[in-house]
């Protein structure tokens, strides 16, 4: 099986299951949110993670082409950027997410786009 297929059959599903309920409340989001920035270690251990995660599907799959397989390569790469600012700066990103948890249309904006990237892998991945 191609990478991009893999990749996306594991991350497609997720990100679009994880996006419903944030898309059907906003409050449920913004709690999951708070209390996920309370924790300098919590953020700091997820970034561990999210950036282990995001490194495995770099060193898989660091392909620029100009088709839907971009979507993978620039997540990978999201997510060892944003790990690693977790791991070097967790009450920072605790800090930018607060101020971002306060503005609506932003919230929606991205939980609407966080859907649509869940489905669009999940299109590609299974059809």
């Amino acid at each position: 099986m191609e990478t991009s297929i893999w990749i996306a059959k594991l991350i497609g599903p997720v990100v679009l299951a994880a996006s419903i309920p944030m898309i059907v409340s906003l409050h449920l989001l913004r709690e999951l949110a708070r209390e996920f920035l309370k924790s300098t270690p919590l953020i700091f251990l997820s970034g561990v993670l999210v950036m282990v995660g995001g490194l495995a599907i770099v060193n898989t799959h660091n392909r620029w082409n100009l088709d839907w397989t971009l979507l993978i390569t620039v997540f990978g790469w999201a997510m060892v950027i944003g790990g690693a600012l977790r791991v070097i700066a967790p009450r920072f990103v605790a800090g930018i997410g607060e101020n971002m948890l306060d503005r609506t249309m932003f919230l929606r904006g991205s939980v609407i786009l966080w859907a649509l990237f869940g489905l669009v892998l999940t299109y590609y991945a299974y059809f």
